[in-house]
């Protein structure tokens, strides 16, 4: 028996050594210059590049999962289902979900050295259908995950000037019930005068970048501006990605690490602030009454999933590049530890800053409360007016933004990627052919990301954050993802542990798990899956009136269809 036949997979360090001495020896009597070549170029095709260190792996990692999510969802959730009480929930969802299903998606690449579709082929291709759904996900977020950059980038091109175009009115797109903050605070309350205000900040947003209409039915102009933003973020996620792991494994230096030296400064700054020992309460004061509510769990473990790109592929794609023998298991609990880390201190800086404004405003700190682009684009813009030097903490927070954006992109449409030249290696893995892939990936995401930037685009935004890439979506995915694995394939053949023949090389550098793994990735992930799945469902089918606004509906104002930035926007983190 040959040594790709003893592994199932044909991936071991034997089957590759095999390989490379036969195309060295010319094809066993091919003889002559002509063989010589063509192994030369089947050699081509079966190298898929790897990292140059596990740094690289790491980094990659750490952009896709710490995202805008960390920043601007899971505070907000933190405070809204019951403060320090919410870490219970997270904390269960944590072990028996996210770090399960994150070691499984990272050591699954790394065995089969594929992408997203073709490793369920190689594992049980009964099961190919996971793959094809997560990349289905991945395509969907492609498109429209990378309009937030496009606004984060428009901000940003804002921000240098003395002062900031959302902090007066005055300017060509504020109406006349536009009202500063200082004067609303000057005028006593007065609800005569007051009952229609607006403020700069809100205007902005919805007539100066948005420029929103009264419905999804008037889709109206394209935002030009915003489309050479979008452009602008297109370009820059080619160009980090375009070598494949040779350009990815570089940027991601930059680009993983720059969000934290933001973040510190901005949390520095925050905690400095008057009124920011409030906004920390508020933040973290336990109420345990709410854990009796099921939504506070469903929460929880939504977070779980879209803060761990769990279900999206990108975790195997990574894991596909690294060596075969990698310690993937430390990596992934210190990943895991790393990404919720990084969004409870997020918690300090933006809270701490929240109730810097609510102590300004002189009013309750749920009034000031937001999440998702709501946080981003109007509350978070709005406290940065009231500090000194507002134009420099709106740049870097903006900055921080992007790069957290950034990373998740890139690395989403390499995963994409990586499964559709895996698919076709003899196709994508010859001369630049990979290249003219990501680009016409990239080219044809523009033009239907185009859609989103009219005055209508903000409800087809909407449509995409709410169904393209759901909690549904990723449960179903989990769900078979943990049948295929720890059922059908068997545990007992994944993990090293377990496998008592000598005869075949260990497969991936794991701890001896014994029943504790069985039990992670058994009765316990497929109880609390359908679990999470029935009550979203339900949940789901009461919110989807809310969610879009309706024809016939007068009031279709982004606040009144259902606070599109409030849903959980992560792609990654």
């Amino acid at each position: 028996m040959t040594a790709e036949k003893a592994l199932p997979l044909g991936n071991g360090k034997a089957a590759e050594e095999a390989r490379e001495s036969e195309v060295l020896s010319g094809g066993g009597g091919g003889g002559g210059g002509a063989v010589s070549a063509r192994d030369k170029r089947d050699k081509a095709v079966h190298e898929r590049g790897h990292w140059n260190n596990k740094v690289e792996f790491v980094l990659s990692v750490a952009g896709e999962i710490i995202g805008l999510g960390n920043v601007w969802r899971f505070p907000y959730l933190c405070y809204k289902n019951g403060g320090g009480a919410f870490l219970i929930p997270y904390v269960v969802f944590f072990i028996c979900c996210g770090i399960p299903v994150f070691f499984l998606e990272t050591a699954l690449g790394q065995f089969t050295s594929e992408g997203g579709i073709t490793c369920w082929r190689k594992v049980c291709p009964l099961f190919e259908g996971i793959g094809y759904a997560t990349q289905v996900i991945e395509a969907h977020l492609n498109v429209y995950y990378i309009i937030i950059l496009a606004w984060a980038i428009f901000y940003l091109s804002n921000c240098f000037a003395t002062e900031l175009p959302w902090a007066t009115c005055g300017h060509e797109w504020n109406t006349e019930n536009c009202v500063e903050f200082q004067k609303l605070n000057a005028t006593n309350h007065s609800h005569v005068s007051l009952q229609n205000a607006t403020s700069p900040v809100m205007e902005f947003w919805e007539r100066r970048v948005l420029a929103i209409s009264d419905g999804i039915e008037h889709i109206g102009d394209l935002r030009w501006e915003l489309a050479l933003c979008l452009l602008a973020a297109w370009t820059i996620c080619y160009f980090c990605i375009w070598k494949g792991t040779k350009s990815t494994g570089k940027v991601v230096y930059v680009t993983a690490t720059f969000p934290y030296v933001m973040l510190l400064i901005l949390l520095i700054r925050g905690v400095t602030l008057p009124g920011a020992s409030e906004g920390v309460k508020f933040y973290l004061y336990p109420d345990l009454s709410r854990l009796s509510d099921p939504q506070v769990w469903v929460d929880a473990g939504t977070q779980i999933f879209f803060s761990y790109a769990i279900c999206l592929g990108c975790l195997t794609a990574l894991g596909s590049y690294n060596n075969y023998n990698n310690n993937c298991y430390r990596d992934c609990i210190m990943l895991c530890c790393l990404n919720s880390g990084t969004s409870f201190v997020a918690g300090f800086a933006i809270f701490s800053v929240l109730g810097f404004m609510a102590y300004e405003q002189g009013v309750p700190i749920a009034e000031v409360a937001e999440s998702g682009p709501g946080l981003a684009f109007i509350a978070y813009p709005k406290a940065v007016t009231m500090m000194p030097l507002s134009p420099l903490w709106a740049t870097l927070f903006f900055m921080m933004l992007i790069f957290l954006g950034l990373d998740s992109q890139f690395v989403c449409v390499e995963s994409l990627v990586t499964a559709v030249v895996d698919m076709y290696p003899k196709v994508f893995r010859r001369g630049y052919r990979r290249e003219l892939l990501i680009l016409a990936l990239s080219v044809t995401s523009y033009f239907l990301g185009l859609v989103m930037l009219t005055e209508g685009g903000m409800y087809i935004f909407q449509l995409f954050d709410s169904y393209a890439a759901s909690g549904m979506c990723l449960l179903f995915v989990a769900i078979f993802e943990c049948i295929c694995i720890g059922w059908v394939y068997g545990h007992l053949h994944f993990l090293p542990g377990q496998i008592q023949a000598p005869q075949v090389q260990q497969r991936v550098h794991l701890p001896r798990l014994g029943l504790r793994h069985r039990l992670a990735h058994g009765p316990v992930l497929h109880a609390l899956h359908p679990g999470l799945g029935l009550h979203q469902g339900v949940e789901d089918r009461g919110d989807a009136a809310r969610e879009i606004p309706q024809v016939d509906d007068p009031q279709r104002r982004p606040e009144n269809a259902g606070h599109a930035w409030g849903r959980p926007t992560d792609g990654g983190g």
